[in-house]
C-alpha cells in the first residue's frame, strides 16, 4: 500500500462545487497536461477530467490508510486472476458524488462529458463473469464500509480485441495501456522479488533434520499500480493493487556492446511475459507453465506485500488470523496456501503444524462453477 503515516492531518478537502470542480479541471489541463483549453483535444479534456476525479478521491482514500495503519482492523485481501471493472470515469463520478457537478461544471467551459466518455478505454484486467464478480465484490465491500484490498496482475494486453475479416474472428492484443491508464498509480519503489525454478540443497548446520533450502533458479521483479475502489458515497476508498512483472536486470549492457542485442534483452522479455495477457493459450506445455507462473507470480507478491509492508514490522504471525482474511476467487490463487506455508515454515522457522494451524484460519475459497476446467482439472 503507499506509504502513510497514521499521525498525518488531513490535507483540506477540495470543494463539492461547480466553481471548485472547473478551478481544479483548467488546473490539471495546464499544470497536469501543459496545454490552454482551446488547444486541448478529446482525450487531453478526458485525461484531465479524469485526474480531476481521481485528485477529489485521493484525499478520502490517503484518510481510509491513514485510519486503517491507526486501528489495524480486520482486513479482506480478495485475490483473483481478473477484475473486469469497466468504465472507471462515469462509476467513480457516481461514486464521489461528483456527477452532476462534474456535468455542470464542464457544460460552463463548453464540453460534452458524454462525448468525454467515449474517450475511455476499459481497463484490460477481465474477460467474463469471474472478472465481473470479482470486480463487483471489491466494489460491495468499500459500498460497505469493510476494509479490503484487492490483488491481481496488471495485464498488458488484457485477453485480446475481437476483429471479424471474412465472417471469421481475428484475434488481436488489446493495447488498453498504449496511452497509459489515468487511474493507476504505480509504486516501483515497493516492487517485490518472486523467485522461480532452482534446486534445494540440505539446510545449513543446526536446521531442523531432513530440513532443505530452496536455491531458486531465476527471479522477477513484480512493481504495484494501485487503483481506487471508492464506495457509494461513504467516504470509504479501498484499493486494488495490481502486480505487473519486470526483469531483475532487464538490460544487459556488455551483451548488447557485443553486438547481441536480442540477447541483451532476453531477461527482460522472459520476465514480462508473465503478465502480457490473461489467460494464454495452455494447449502447450509452455503455456501451461506460464499459467502456473502467473498465479505463483502474483499471490507471491500478494502476500509478501501484505506481511511485510500492511503489517506493522513487530506483528506477531500467531495472531494473523484477527488481522487478515485472504478470499481465493476460484481456483487460480490457490497456490497462495502452500506459498503461505513455505513463508512461515522456511522464512520464519515455524513448526510444520503451528504454521498449517495459522494458515487454515486465514483463507476462504469460493468456486463459481463446476466445469472441469475451472478446477483446473
Amino acid at each position: 500500500m503507499p506509504n502513510v503515516n497514521a499521525a498525518t492531518p488531513p490535507v483540506a478537502p477540495r470543494e463539492y462545487t461547480v466553481e471548485g470542480f472547473t478551478r481544479e479541471f483548467l488546473r490539471e489541463v495546464n499544470f497536469g497536461l501543459g496545454v490552454d483549453l482551446d488547444r486541448a483535444s478529446a482525450n487531453d479534456k478526458h485525461l484531465a477530467l479524469a485526474r480531476t476525479v481521481r485528485h477529489y478521491l485521493m484525499g478520502r482514500w490517503l484518510e481510509a490508510l491513514r485510519t486503517q495503519h491507526r486501528e489495524q482492523k480486520k482486513t479482506v485481501a480478495y485475490l483473483s486472476a481478473e477484475f473486469l471493472l469497466g468504465p472507471q470515469l462515469e462509476n467513480n463520478l457516481l461514486a464521489a458524488g461528483l456527477d452532476d457537478i462534474a456535468r455542470e461544471a464542464l457544460a460552463g467551459l463548453d464540453i460534452d462529458i458524454d462525448e468525454l466518455r467515449a474517450y475511455e478505454v476499459e481497463p484490460g484486467l477481465g474477460n467474463g463473469g469471474l472478472g465481473r464478480l470479482a470486480a463487483c465484490f471489491i466494489d460491495s465491500l468499500a459500498t460497505l464500509d469493510v476494509p479490503s484490498v484487492g490483488y491481481g496482475i496488471r495485464y498488458e494486453y488484457g485477453i485480446f480485441r475481437q476483429t471479424f475479416v471474412d465472417g471469421r474472428q481475428v484475434e488481436q492484443p488489446d493495447a488498453w495501456l498504449a496511452l497509459g491508464s489515468p487511474w493507476e498509480i504505480p509504486h516501483p519503489e515497493n516492487a517485490v522479488t518472486v523467485s522461480f525454478g532452482g534446486h534445494t540443497e540440505p539446510a545449513p548446520e543446526g536446521a531442523p533434520e531432513g530440513a532443505r533450502t530452496w536455491v531458486p533458479g531465476w527471479q522477477v521483479q513484480g512493481i504495484p499500480y494501485n487503483y481506487m475502489v471508492p464506495g457509494y458515497r461513504n467516504g470509504r476508498v479501498n484499493s486494488l493493487r495490481l502486480w505487473s512483472a519486470k526483469a531483475t536486470q532487464a538490460f544487459d549492457l556488455q551483451i548488447f556492446n557485443s553486438g547481441d542485442y536480442e540477447e541483451a534483452v532476453r531477461a527482460q522479455t522472459f520476465a514480462e511475459n508473465i503478465s502480457k495477457v490473461l489467460y494464454p493459450e495452455d494447449s502447450t506445455p509452455q503455456g501451461k507453465e506460464l499459467r502456473l507462473q502467473q498465479q505463483y507470480f502474483f499471490v507471491a507478491c500478494s502476500l509478501r506485500d501484505f506481511l511485510e509492508t500492511v503489517l506493522p514490522p513487530d506483528y506477531p504471525l500467531e495472531k494473523l488470523p484477527e488481522r487478515i482474511t485472504w478470499q481465493l476467487n476460484d481456483t487460480h490463487p490457490v497456490i497462495a496456501i502452500p506459498e503461505l506455508m513455505r513463508l512461515l515454515v522456511d522464512e520464519r522457522g515455524w513448526a510444520w503444524d503451528k504454521a498449517w494451524d495459522v494458515t487454515q484460519r486465514v483463507f476462504a475459497y469460493t468456486c463459481h462453477t463446476l466445469l472441469p476446467e475451472a478446477l483446473g482439472v
